[in-house]
């Protein structure tokens, strides 16, 4: 498989001013995270930093325009792999010991890290059978209804575990606007990794539901409207 070069790794892509997706181009979609940078009037957040294959600070110059706080919706590999790059870090309390101590097995890099994840490789000296995430140990512990403070921007810390114990989503009411992480996207979502739980699954999903959102930006795939929203989540919850 061709590789490329790092400056051809991530695109940008803006939303609103304020919003702007950040993606690695050459990640299959269904393990491409979504990287959300929102601006606010004092300080930035990212949402997610990918897997770390390549340099977000180097080939982003957007994270590096003011003090930014990268926040981990959850630990797993491709959403945590450049939160080491930034000095404010932000996670779950459930999820802080892996943030601060990543293997291969506990972030699920192993087993799914491999060359058919991508479309072509990072640069070298990546290498799939070595690839780890950095320990990045969070400065600030979040718990539910913690408030990230950008300024002119508020963002609720909503405790949504399932998929993992500390997963989080982001609420920003003044806008309808959530940042649902992992717990929910429009795609095949995951419930069956090492340390999912399908109770906790349940009762977040049925909390999420009624959440007045008018923008949904995922973990992974297409932002989507109220009406998708209920809609993926009810027919979840009537599989069960």
């Amino acid at each position: 498989m061709e590789r490329v070069n790092a400056e051809d790794w991530y695109s940008v892509r803006k939303f609103s001013d304020e919003i702007r997706l950040i993606s690695e181009l050459h990640i299959t979609e269904f393990y491409r995270c979504n990287i959300w940078h929102i601006r606010g009037s004092r300080s930035d957040a990212l949402i997610d930093s990918g897997m770390g294959v390549v340099s977000l600070r180097e080939q982003v110059p957007l994270v590096t325009e003011k003090s930014l706080v990268a926040v981990a919706s959850h630990t797993h590999f491709d959403h945590i792999g450049c939160h080491h790059e930034f000095e404010h870090r932000c996670v779950h309390a459930a999820e802080a010991e892996l943030l601060a101590a990543p293997t291969r097995q506990n972030t699920l890099a192993d087993p799914y890290v491999n060359d058919e994840i991508f479309t072509a490789l990072p640069p070298l000296p990546y290498l799939s059978s070595t690839y780890a995430v950095k320990a990045a140990p969070a400065s600030r512990i979040l718990v539910d209804g913690d408030v990230i403070d950008l300024g002119n921007r508020q963002l609720e810390v909503i405790h949504t575990p399932g998929h993992s114990p500390g997963g989080i989503a982001l609420w920003e009411s003044a806008t309808e606007t959530l940042f649902s992480g992992d717990i929910v996207y429009d795609g095949p979502l995951i419930e069956d990794t090492y340390h999912a739980n399908a109770e906790d699954y349940y009762a977040s999903m049925k909390r999420l539901l009624d959440v007045p959102v008018t923008t949904v930006h995922g973990g992974h795939f297409e932002s989507y409207g109220r009406e998708r929203h209920r809609q993926i989540i009810r027919e979840w919850l009537d599989t069960l």
